[in-house]
Formats: C-alpha cells, structure tokens, sequence
C-alpha cells in the first residue's frame, strides 16, 4: 500500500544539482558587476527574490562561518551597497524584516523615499491612496543619479512576465534611465558588454534564468530568512476581480464589498496597493515548494493588480525606467 508522507520528506529527495548550476552562473554574474562597474547596488525589497540575491552575494564575497546543516552566516562585507526604494505603502512587516535583516549584517543600506519625490515635486499623486508602485520608477531613477550608481543588482526573473523574458542579464540604461527593448546588447558565451557613457547605468539580474520553484527550493536548501508574510497567516480580505484585496488603510472596501478572514499568504511583496495574496494553508518552505509544483498562473499574474492593466504595463513601465 501507498502510506502516506509528508513534504518535509521528500524535499531532500529532489535532485538538486541544477540549483548547483544557477547558483554558480549567478555568482560569476555578481562577480562580474563587482569587477565591471564602480559605483554599483543591490536592490533589497525583502521580497523573495532579493533575499535570495542577497544571499548569493554573501556567498560570492564573504567568507562563511557556520557549520554543515545550521543556518548560513557569513563574515565580512559586501563591495556595494544595499538600495531600497520605499513607496511608503510598504507592508509592516515586509519594512520590520529588512531592519532587523540590515541590522544582523552590519550592511550599508540606502532607501529613497517617495515621500521626498513628492515634496519636491517630482510625483504627483491624483489622490492619496493612488498606487505608488508605478511612480517609485522617478525614486529609483533620483536615487541611482544622487549616489552615482553605474549598475543596479537586481531579482528579476525571466519567468515572471513577458516583458521580463525581454530583458538580458546586463541590461543597458540610457541617460534618461530608459531601457529599448530593440536594442539589446548580444550574450553570446556568457560574454557580456558592459561599456557605458557618462549618465547611462545596467541592470544586472544574476538569477535571470530560475524560476519560481528554484527560488524556493534554493530558499529551502540554504535556510535563508524571509518576511513572515510569505508564510500562511489570517488576514481580512475581499474579493475583487478574481483577487484577494488585503485590507489595509489604503485598500479599504467599499460599502458593498465583503469583508472576510481568510488563511493567505503572499507570493510576492510590492506596494500594498497593488500587491495581493493567494490563499495557502502553507507553514514551511517545502508546503510552499509543494504548492509552487501545482500553480499554473506566475505570482506577478496572480497577485498584482497593476499588471491587469493591460498585457503591455510592464513593458511599458520599464521603458520608462522601471526595474
């Protein structure tokens, strides 16, 4: 007979030797910007994805100091900066991890604020509880020219949207912080082009080629620490377009929606205007990497309401500078 078992106990079982493989490629990528570009950064939103990044680096440019088996620790620092831009909008809790996060490594962190875009006058919101995730491209755009940055590090996957599957590894900024996607540069043998005139800067995505499921099996393996919300929890919701709206003092309902306690979890973190959760019953990573083996909708899809737009809004939010 077939007797019952858990994921906890068949996690261990699944090959792992392809993580071996991006692990590496991604390594030699964050090496490469190290080695390229002067001035670069690391994008830190606390999602998933940039844990995963930063871990990446730690493990490319510091020495570890733990044993077999217990959570990774790493001694020294990294050669760049950690940059987070901050709509403001953020979730507590998303906000909480990143500080203690920074905290524990001793990292430098730098955060523009949107606030300050506002105050000078270079956002301006219809109305206050308009979505900020689109604006935080002006942000992100003030803060790479204020601190010079000629690279920014970044989670991206290819996975995650069609205009991201567009993207090269080192993708090409022009003065203005555009990016044409008919004009990308050529990667042919893993040999990049990263020469830039004065004003232009590249994204560089180290974890390009994994998906969703790498992620959280590599997030399983390494025991690296994420934001709780990624994890199941009790949280009011209302349904609205076939998505699980969070209730929150810039997501309120209307009159007539219906407010329900639900067990969810986020997929992905962003502005809390725009960012929805998916419901999952999900404690551990390996719930989570059972669950991922069953989706058939991407996390951007199916928890981000900016983009249902239209199929084009991501496309044309990076064109604009958008990460």
């Amino acid at each position: 007979m077939n007797a019952a078992t858990t994921m906890d106990h068949l996690l261990p079982e699944i090959d792992h030797r392809h993580l071996d493989a991006l692990e590496e490629e991604a390594i030699f990528i964050l090496r490469e910007v190290a080695s390229a570009f002067e001035r670069p950064g690391l994008l830190f939103s606390s999602g998933k994805d940039s844990c995963v990044v930063l871990h990446l680096a730690e493990k490319a440019f510091k020495m570890k100091t733990s044993k077999p088996g217990e959570r990774p620790v790493f001694k020294g620092k990294l050669p760049f900066p950690l940059v987070h831009v901050d709509t403001g909008h953020n979730f507590p809790e998303v906000i909480q991890f990143r500080d203690e996060r920074i905290a524990e490594m001793g990292e430098r962190l730098i955060v523009g604020h949107l606030e300050d875009s506002i105050k000078k006058g270079t956002i301006r919101l219809a109305h206050p509880l308009e979505s900020r995730n689109g604006h935080q491209t002006v942000t992100l755009l003030e803060t790479i020219e204020d601190n010079r940055f000629d690279c920014m590090i970044g989670g991206a996957r290819r996975d995650e949207e069609k205009a991201r599957a567009k993207e090269r590894i080192f993708s090409h900024r022009d003065s203005f912080g555009q990016w044409q996607p008919k004009e990308q540069r050529p990667e042919l043998w893993t040999l990049f082009n990263t020469r830039i005139k004065p004003g232009e800067h590249f994204r560089a995505f180290p974890i390009s080629n994994w998906t969703e499921l790498d992620v959280w099996l590599y997030i399983a393996r390494e025991q690296i620490p994420l934001p709780s919300i990624y994890y199941t929890h009790q949280r009011e919701i209302y349904r609205r377009k076939g998505l699980l709206v969070p209730v929150t003092d810039v997501t309120p309902p209307d009159s007539d929606d219906v407010v329900e306690t639900v067990d969810v979890r986020f997929r992905t973190v962003g502005d809390m205007t725009c960012t929805c959760p998916v419901e999952s019953t999900a404690t551990t990573t390996a719930d989570i990497v059972a669950e991922t083996l069953q989706v058939t909708v991407s996390e951007r899809g199916a928890t981000r309401m900016d983009d249902r737009t239209s199929e084009a809004s991501m496309e044309r939010r990076k064109k604009e500078g958008y990460f």
